[in-house]
């Protein structure tokens, strides 16, 4: 048999294991990644790290890495001083560029999409991840950095 008739049935061979064995794999991976979810759940604290604008003090901003997880088109059109376009489904992928020696503010419009990007995140080791609740819309709503400033501050006079 020839030198490139060998490689060629070698490599076959190999993608044919490979494929017999995927479905397995592919269990085992749902399986391991489930209960790395429940072990979360089990012991995350009542809130699942979701952060409400009014608790984050105008000086605590700057010290913060701020993800705004909309595309690029809404983080072009207003997004929070600060922050860094990261969509929402890429934030696994580039978890590398997210810090975890600094407290990390991610957010969406409404809080659903970064509630799962969170969630990810922080299941995927990032502890240092909080969700602003009520996302963008209710930021501004809120009084965006000022959220935090006594009620009173906000009444009409």
């Amino acid at each position: 048999m020839n030198r490139t008739l060998k490689k060629t049935l070698c490599t076959g061979l190999s993608c044919a294991a490979l494929l017999w064995t995927l479905p397995g794999l592919a269990a085992d991976t749902k399986a391991i990644a489930t209960d790395e979810m429940e072990a979360y759940l089990d012991f995350v604290d009542y809130g699942g790290a979701t952060i409400s604008p009014e608790q984050i003090p105008r000086a605590s901003w700057p010290t913060m890495h701020v993800i705004d997880a909309r595309d690029a088109g809404q983080y072009a059109k207003e997004h929070i001083p600060g922050a860094v376009n990261l969509e929402w489904r890429k934030v696994l992928a580039q978890r590398s560029t997210i810090p975890k020696d600094k407290p990390v503010l991610i957010y969406c419009n409404t809080g659903s999409l970064s509630a799962q990007a969170g969630f990810a995140l922080r299941v995927a080791g990032f502890e240092n991840v909080r969700i602003l609740q009520g996302g963008f819309t209710e930021w501004k709503a809120k009084g965006g950095l000022e959220a935090s400033a006594p009620a009173e501050h906000h009444l009409p006079r």
